[in-house]
């Protein structure tokens, strides 16, 4: 790790002002998702950059990044900004021609077929899209197959039981999946965006922290709340506690072959 701590440089730059600019602007994301995302994708293109520094001493420029999930591509303009040659991989194309002249390059594909070559991506990334796939393992292990040896995979997910883990159902979730979705029905006049059980699934902490010591695929580097500051970064080793109070919990990976 050239010396350097897994997280050091991250670490700092995430405080509690971070976290609660972040979190207030979570109420955005369905109304006026530029907002939401805007702030997101800056916040997103940081962090990558700081682990990928702390983890090989270099930054962006020149290197491939591969955006699995990434919708329409919010996080292209920043990507692109430190320098990165920017791709997002993403199933439905109707969201990839909602920012047809953004920055880098959209693909049509599955996180479960990435149109990669083995060892060839620097950073894979994956934010909020885990929930959304029922086989989310498989995915991440796909991402590890296209990394390089000294990339990094950075895999981030909503977590069931945290206060965002019913997305737009709110937190009627804690009721049950099926409860929420059927009250946001019946209160909207429409079905939610994210449908329990066919495009939203409950994830954890626990198997994330399984899978992810578990897999003799890949390193695990680190694994943090996302949106938590770094002094309360603990509460990912605390059972229990730890599904109520990660919002969002990021997999740090390194290949290992």
């Amino acid at each position: 790790m050239r010396n350097r701590s897994r997280t050091q440089t991250f670490a700092r730059r995430a405080t509690l002002r971070r976290s609660f600019g972040l979190l207030a602007k979570f109420k955005y994301e369905q109304p006026q998702p530029h907002i939401f995302y805007g702030a997101l994708a800056e916040d997103t293109a940081a962090m990558c950059a700081d682990l990928y520094l702390d983890g090989s001493g270099n930054g962006l420029t020149g290197r491939k990044i591969v955006d699995v999930g990434g919708g329409p591509g919010y996080f292209a303009e920043q990507f692109t900004a430190a320098g990165a040659s920017y791709i997002v991989i993403e199933p439905d194309r109707g969201e990839l021609e909602k920012a047809a002249d953004s920055p880098g390059i959209r693909v049509q594909g599955s996180g479960l077929e990435l149109p990669f070559a083995d060892s060839t991506v620097d950073v894979c990334l994956s934010s909020n899209v885990a929930e959304h796939v029922p086989n989310p393992w498989d995915m991440a292990e796909e991402m590890v197959r296209v990394t390089k040896d000294d990339g990094l995979v950075v895999y981030s997910y909503t977590v069931w039981l945290s206060p965002f883990g019913g997305h737009e159902t709110g937190r009627w979730h804690y009721f049950g999946g099926e409860f929420a979705a059927r009250r946001y029905a019946r209160k909207m006049g429409k079905e939610p965006k994210n449908r329990y059980g066919e495009s939203l699934f409950p994830m954890s902490v626990k198997s994330g922290l399984k899978w992810a010591r578990g897999f003799e695929g890949a390193e695990l580097v680190a694994a943090f709340p996302r949106y938590n500051p770094s002094w309360a970064w603990w509460v990912v080793k605390v059972p229990v506690l730890r599904e109520l109070m990660t919002a969002n919990l990021v997999l740090v990976l390194r290949p290992k072959r």
